[in-house]
């Protein structure tokens, strides 16, 4: 049976927490992915390599991913992301498609994904260095409501979107109450708003397929209290400490709690990122939205 590090080291196999959570909320990856990255024999402690998720850190010891040591974690940072359609919301893709993080600013620290958006919806995406943050708001059970304005081709009335309320299953995939809103028709297609708080893959898309919709634009304007408002496509922005702290403060952890008196820098952007967005999104047809307010204090859907 393979070395595992010795109990006395910092007393990380009595007490502690579990390194997948740990290196999570270090902003590594997942905590699924932490596994994985351990059943591979990919992390090592304290010059041990690990063959179990269950072992215990401190902080104290020496964490090895890949061969690279890993920081502690740092306190709690978010951002908001305007995602282009086109990106892939992965760190790397087998089938080569450009990915988020081939168009984020050179100068952002490590983030995880709150959530995803597939390849072709666009719109608010958040971003953080904190994996407990990032699980925490994206559990159902926290009750968050994502915000989605879609462009579908085929008709409709409210009466018929009135049915999502009361959930839909389709394919065998059951989805939970979505509150939809017919805007305006334009043509052949037209706009609608959805509230939601699950966020299961593509439903958005399915629920309106169901109803003899095609969609054909996708994008989310909000998630819980934050809003894309008018964030330009491929941009990224730091919401403040202060805000953070008012929006979601009792879901970071006490150790990771940033200083609310901290003031937030403007991040380089990506020349490759404003190019690809330019493209991709006309002036005319960006979401509708107000004054970006964030800056001062995140947007709440009321």
């Amino acid at each position: 049976m393979p070395d595992r590090p010795p109990e006395t080291t910092s007393g990380a196999f009595l007490e502690g927490e579990r390194i997948a959570k740990y290196l999570a909320s270090a902003g590594l990856a997942s905590r699924r992915e932490i596994e994985r990255y351990i059943l591979d024999g990919r992390v090592m402690v304290d010059g041990v390599k690990l063959e179990t998720p269950a072992f215990k850190v401190t902080g104290q010891e020496r964490i090895l991913v890949d061969g690279k040591p890993v920081a502690r974690p740092t306190v709690s940072r978010l951002w908001r992301y305007h995602k282009p359609s086109g990106l892939v919301t992965t760190n790397q893709d087998p089938d080569g498609r450009p990915t988020i993080f081939d168009m984020l600013p050179g100068d952002l620290p490590r983030v995880l994904t709150i959530g995803r958006l597939d390849l072709n919806t666009e719109g608010l995406l958040l971003l953080t260095n904190d994996g407990g943050l990032a699980r925490a708001l994206e559990l159902p059970s926290t009750g968050l409501q994502r915000t989605y304005r879609a462009r579908a081709y085929g008709r409709i009335t409210q009466p018929d979107l009135d049915r999502l309320r009361d959930g839909i299953v389709v394919d065998g995939v059951e989805y939970r109450s979505i509150r939809a809103r017919l805007e305006r028709s334009v043509g052949a297609n037209c706009w609608i708003e959805l509230v939601l708080t699950e966020g299961k893959n593509r439903e958005v898309r399915r629920a309106l397929e169901s109803l003899g919709l095609k969609v054909n634009r996708l994008i989310r304007v909000s998630y819980g209290p934050f809003e894309l408002a008018d964030l330009a496509p491929g941009a990224v922005a730091e919401v403040s400490p202060a805000d953070l702290l008012a929006e979601v403060g009792e879901m970071i952890a006490p150790e990771r709690r940033p200083d609310p008196s901290r003031p937030v820098r403007a991040l380089a952007r990506s020349s490759g990122a404003k190019k690809d967005a330019e493209r991709r999104v006309s002036r005319d047809d960006r979401p509708k939205a107000g004054p970006d307010r964030n800056a001062r204090r995140p947007l709440r859907k009321r």
